[in-house]
C-alpha cells in the first residue's frame, strides 16, 4: 500500500526545489538551466547551472558555484557564458564545455546585470551602471567612495528611488562590449538614460537595446512611462533611434532575415491598467504597427510565491515571419501562444498551466517551456511543435509532492451585481471530513492587473493544510479578461473591484456547503493589503485580517512610494494638492475607527513600492483606538519578501498567518481552523 500523505506545512518550503532560465545548445539542442535551493543553515538561496539532455535522460551539474545564474551557450555551443555573484561582485564567466573548467570574463566595478554573445561568438555585450564621472573618468573609485563617505546625498531627479535597488545612487546602465580572447572591454554608450535589454542584430554590426532617453529638456523622464528602441555600432558612436515615444516597450526580436522588429509594448492608453500588444516596425525605424487587439495579455501576469524567475515571454518570430511565439495570460492560464496579426492567437500548449520561460530548438522542431500546475512547481517540458507532444524533462520536486496532501482548486464563475463575469477558484481543506465545515479566508492578489491561477501555491496549500476553506479570485482590474475589464478599476477604487469580492465570498457560500458562513476571514497583500483594510473598514462580516505589504493612506502614499505619482492619480485619479479630499475619501485610514477585526499587519522594512509607513499608520491608529492589531516589521526586506526573501522570514510568516487566523477563526467552533469533530 502508498505511504500515506501528510498535510503540507510551512517548513515544507525548505524542500522545495525551483529551476529557470532555459538556453539551448546549437548543436546538440541539450538544455543549460539553473537550480535554485535553500540553504538553511545560511538562512539563503544557492543556486548553480546544470545540463539535462533534449531527451531527459541526462542531467547533471555543469558549474559548482553557490550563485551561478543566466546561462547563454556561446554560438558554436563550447562554452557557456554565466552569471556569478562572489567578492568580485556579479560577473560574467565562461564554462568550458571540453574541460569543465571556468574562468572570470568581466571585472566591472559595479558588476554586470545582462549579457549577450556576438553572433561570430567572439565578444560578449553587457550592461554595467557607470556615473557621469566615472564614465568620463573625471574621478577615480577611491575619490568616488571618499565623497560619498563625507557629504549627504542629493537628488534633484523627481523619484530618485526603486523598490529592489533602493535610492538612485547617480549611476546609470550603460552598453559595453568585451573581447572574448583579449578580455578588451569598449564602452558603446554614455549619458543620462539607462540601457537595458541588449540584442545582436544578425551580421553582429550593430547593438539594439531599451531605452528611456528623452531629447527634449523640458521633459521630466521620471514622469514618462515610454520605453523606446535604439541601436550603435558594435564599434560605438551616435545612437540610432528606432522607435519614438509612443510605446512602452518591454520585449522585442529581429525577424530571421533582420528586416522587422516584432515588440510586445503598450501604448498606455489606460495607464497602468493597459494590455499589452504586439507590434512590428521595420529595423531601419519608423512607426510601429499594433496587430489585432484581442482579450489575451501580451505576457505573464500571474502571480504566484512558487515562481521566482523572472518571466521571458518572447516575442520569437515563425519561419513564416508573419506569426510570433510568447506566452499569453488569458483566464487563470498562461500558455504559449501564436499571434498573427489580424485573427485570434493559437494556443501551442495546452492543459491548466502557467508558463513563464520558453526557448526555441536552432531547428525549431521544439519547444523547451518552463511550466507548473496545481501539482507542483514548475519544471522544464518538451513541447513538439508539429505533433503537440510533451515529454518532462525535469522531476525535482516531484518526491517531495508525492508525500504531500494537496488542496487542488476548484474554479468556479459568477455573475456580479455589476454584470461582471468573475473567475475564481475554491481549496478545499484537506483534512476536512465529509460534513465537516471550515472556515472560510479570502485571499486578494496584489497589484490591481495581475491575475490569479489554480496553480500550486505553498503559501495557499499551507492555509488549506491548517484547516481553512480557501477562497481566491480575480475580480476587475485583473488582466487576462480583455481591455474593457482590465482598465475598469482605475478610478473607481473601493467601488466595482470591492463589490466582486464581496458577491465572490456570496457565490462561495451559495456554491460549497463545507464552509462555515460565520467564520470569514480576509487577506492580501500590496494592493490585496490595501483592499484588505478597505473591506474592513467598510463592513463586519470579517472576523480577522491580515494586511501585508498594504497601502493605508493615499495621501502620505503620494509621496513616499517609488510609484505613488503615477498609482495614485491612475487607481484613484488625484494628487494631494488638488484633491485631498477624494484622497482621503479613498484611503482605509480615514474609516479606521469602523474596524472591528483583528488584524495582522506583515510589512519589510526595505519596501519602497508600499513603503513600511503605510503599515505603520494603520496599525498605529487601530491601537489608538484599542483595536486588536500586531504589527510584524521584517528587516532588510523588500515588497518581495513573502515570495524571495529571508527563507525563515517567509517560513515565520506563514505561521504567523496561520496562528492569527486559528486564534481568532477557531472561537466559533473547532481548533486550528478544523471543526470540532478534529
Amino acid at each position: 500500500m502508498p505511504e500515506p500523505k501528510r498535510l503540507i506545512e510551512p517548513e515544507d518550503l525548505y524542500r522545495y526545489s525551483w529551476i529557470s532560465d532555459p538556453s539551448i545548445h546549437p548543436v546538440t539542442s541539450s538544455v543549460a538551466y539553473v537550480y535554485k535551493e535553500i540553504d538553511q543553515d545560511k538562512n539563503d538561496y544557492k543556486t548553480h547551472i546544470r545540463v539535462v539532455s533534449i531527451d531527459g535522460k541526462e542531467d547533471a551539474p555543469l558549474t559548482d558555484g553557490s550563485k551561478d545564474f543566466a546561462p547563454s551557450w556561446s554560438p558554436d555551443g563550447l562554452k557557456l557564458g554565466f552569471l556569478r555573484v562572489n567578492e568580485n561582485g556579479k560577473q560574467v564567466w565562461l564554462a568550458d564545455v571540453s574541460d569543465g573548467t571556468v574562468v572570470q570574463l568581466t571585472s566591472t566595478k559595479q558588476g554586470v546585470a545582462a549579457f549577450v554573445w556576438s553572433p561570430d561568438g567572439n565578444t560578449i555585450a553587457y550592461t554595467s551602471r557607470m556615473s557621469e564621472e566615472e564614465s568620463q573618468e573625471k574621478l577615480t573609485q577611491d575619490e568616488i567612495r571618499k565623497q560619498e563617505g563625507r557629504r549627504g546625498r542629493s537628488y534633484e531627479r523627481t523619484i530618485p528611488k526603486a523598490e529592489g535597488s533602493g535610492w538612485w545612487d547617480g549611476r546609470y546602465s550603460q552598453l559595453f562590449r568585451v573581447e572574448v580572447m583579449s578580455g578588451k572591454v569598449t564602452q558603446l554608450t554614455s549619458g543620462t538614460f539607462n540601457v537595458s535589454q541588449p540584442v545582436w542584430t544578425g551580421d553582429g554590426s550593430k547593438l539594439a537595446f531599451l531605452s528611456k532617453k528623452i531629447e527634449d529638456p523640458r521633459l521630466d523622464p521620471d514622469l514618462i512611462s515610454y520605453q523606446d528602441l535604439f541601436t550603435v555600432s558594435a564599434a560605438g558612436g551616435e545612437l540610432c533611434r528606432i522607435t519614438a515615444a509612443s510605446l512602452n516597450i518591454s520585449q522585442f526580436s529581429y525577424s530571421p532575415d533582420g528586416s522587422t522588429i516584432a515588440l510586445i509594448a503598450e501604448d498606455r492608453k489606460y495607464g497602468s491598467g493597459t494590455q499589452s500588444n504586439v507590434y512590428t516596425v521595420p529595423s531601419t525605424g519608423g512607426t510601429p504597427v499594433a496587430w489585432r487587439e484581442t482579450d489575451v495579455q501580451v505576457g505573464n501576469y500571474i502571480l504566484n510565491d512558487m515562481r521566482t524567475a523572472a518571466v521571458m515571454p518572447g516575442p520569437s518570430f515563425a519561419a513564416d515571419e508573419t506569426s510570433v511565439f510568447a506566452i499569453g495570460t488569458y483566464h487563470g492560464q498562461a500558455q504559449l501562444y501564436r499571434f498573427r496579426d489580424g485573427g485570434e492567437p493559437e494556443a501551442v500548449s495546452s492543459g491548466e498551466r502557467d508558463i513563464y520561460q520558453f526557448a526555441e530548438t536552432g531547428d525549431s522542431r521544439y519547444f523547451i517551456v518552463l511550466s507548473m500546475d496545481a501539482h507542483g512547481s514548475g519544471e522544464l517540458y518538451r513541447l513538439d511543435r508539429l505533433s503537440g507532444e510533451e515529454l518532462r524533462l525535469t522531476s525535482w520536486n516531484k518526491a517531495a509532492m508525492e508525500e504531500l496532501e494537496i488542496s487542488f482548486p476548484e474554479a468556479f464563475w459568477f455573475d456580479s451585481t455589476d454584470g461582471d463575469r468573475i473567475q475564481g477558484w475554491m481549496m478545499r481543506p484537506q483534512a476536512l471530513p465529509q460534513g465537516g465545515k471550515a472556515p472560510l479566508v479570502l485571499v486578494i492578489h496584489g497589484g490591481p492587473h495581475a491575475m490569479y491561477a489554480p496553480t500550486y501555491s505553498h503559501e495557499l496549500q499551507t492555509l488549506a493544510s491548517a484547516g481553512y476553506a480557501v477562497l481566491y479570485i480575480n475580480p476587475r482590474g485583473s488582466f487576462g479578461y480583455g481591455q474593457s475589464f482590465a482598465q475598469s478599476c482605475r478610478g473607481d477604487f473601493g467601488g466595482g473591484d470591492y463589490r466582486n469580492l464581496m458577491d465572490a465570498v456570496d457565490a462561495a457560500l451559495e456554491r460549497f456547503d463545507y464552509i462555515d458562513a460565520e467564520r470569514l476571514g480576509v487577506m492580501g497583500g500590496s494592493y490585496g493589503g490595501l483592499m484588505t483594510n478597505w473591506i474592513i473598514s467598510h463592513n463586519n462580516r470579517f472576523r480577522a485580517a491580515v494586511s501585508q505589504r498594504c497601502i493605508s493612506n493615499w495621501l502620505s502614499f503620494y509621496g513616499t512610494s517609488d510609484i505613488g505619482i503615477s498609482y495614485t492619480e491612475g487607481i484613484v485619479g488625484g494628487n494631494p494638492w488638488e484633491q485631498q479630499a477624494l484622497l482621503l475619501e479613498k484611503s482605509p485610514l480615514t474609516y479606521v475607527s469602523q474596524v472591528e477585526a483583528p488584524v495582522l499587519i506583515m510589512h519589510g522594512e526595505q519596501d519602497f513600492r508600499c513603503p513600511v509607513g503605510q503599515s505603520d499608520e494603520w496599525y498605529t491608529a487601530l491601537k489608538r483606538l484599542g483595536k486588536q492589531a500586531m504589527l510584524i516589521r521584517y528587516p532588510g526586506s523588500n515588497h518581495a519578501f513573502l515570495k524571495s526573501g529571508k527563507p525563515s522570514y517567509r517560513v515565520e510568516a506563514l505561521r504567523e498567518v496561520n496562528a492569527w487566523l486559528d486564534k481568532h477563526l477557531a472561537a466559533a467552533g473547532g481548533t486550528g481552523g478544523m471543526p470540532d469533530e478534529a
